[in-house]
């Protein structure tokens, strides 16, 4: 072939040019991924492991001045920033969220002696219909008394303090109330994460997962064919307490 053959030429820029944008394109996805890198290291070292999200678009960073020992926190919803101090974190934070209209959270005290706090969810093993249910309308009317209802991610609730020697006594007798009045087994006390413990005493957060672990089976239990007496007995049995 003539080495001045157009056609030759043509075969060989066609060449040229897809080696060009092989190498373009190689470049510019390690410059995407440094990019994106990049991106991901900007955000830890601003936002941090301080930063709290209570709600969508605002992020709340919480502080101690070592020298005053207040707590300061600061928030931030894209379009504005505030900051608040208090002797707390929690509080300090609670602040912050109020000033940007998110409802604030802060622990209560706890309840006087002889009287527990809990809350109590309908959480049915079929899911229900939600909080909406017109069947929760007299309950949500009349509720037992030292109950207030409400919803908790989408699903009816009382929160609840009630007189009770212990835990679980509370929770049984208004859990009783509610079945003997308004026909429904409440099934669940907020618990989520099932399998983790603690042996706080009968009135911590593990009497809250064997609370919860017994509504739920509960319910359950003659779904499947098992009566209340069953569950007890494998109770008695399994717990080498027969006789008790």
């Amino acid at each position: 072939m003539n080495e001045c053959d157009p056609g030759r030429d043509r075969d060989r820029d066609r060449a040229r040019c897809e080696a060009a944008l092989e190498g373009f394109f190689e470049v510019a996805q390690s410059w995407e991924f440094e990019l994106a890198l990049g991106l991901c290291l900007l955000e830890r070292n601003v936002v941090g492991p301080g930063w709290r999200r209570p709600g969508a678009g605002l992020a709340v960073r919480v502080g101690r001045d070592e020298r005053s020992g207040l707590w300061d926190a600061v928030g931030d919803d894209g379009t504005s920033r505030l900051r608040e101090t208090a002797e707390t974190a929690d509080e300090a934070t609670a602040m912050v969220q109020e000033a940007f209209g998110v409802k604030g959270w802060r622990p209560q005290p706890p309840p006087p002696p002889g009287w527990q706090r809990f809350t109590l969810i309908h959480n049915p093993v079929d899911g229900g219909t939600g909080g909406g249910d017109p069947r929760y309308a007299a309950v949500r009317a009349r509720p037992p008394r030292g109950c207030l209802a409400d919803d908790v991610e989408g699903r009816f609730a009382l929160r609840c303090e009630r007189p009770g020697g212990r835990l679980l006594d509370a929770v049984a007798d208004t859990c009783a109330e509610v079945r003997r009045e308004h026909g429904l087994l409440m099934t669940d006390l907020g618990i989520e994460k099932l399998w983790e413990w603690s042996a706080d005493g009968p009135d911590g957060w593990g009497a809250e997962i064997v609370g919860q672990l017994l509504l739920m089976a509960a319910e359950r239990g003659p779904k499947v064919g098992y009566s209340v007496a069953d569950m007890a007995r494998l109770l008695r049995t399994a717990a080498g307490a027969e006789g008790a």
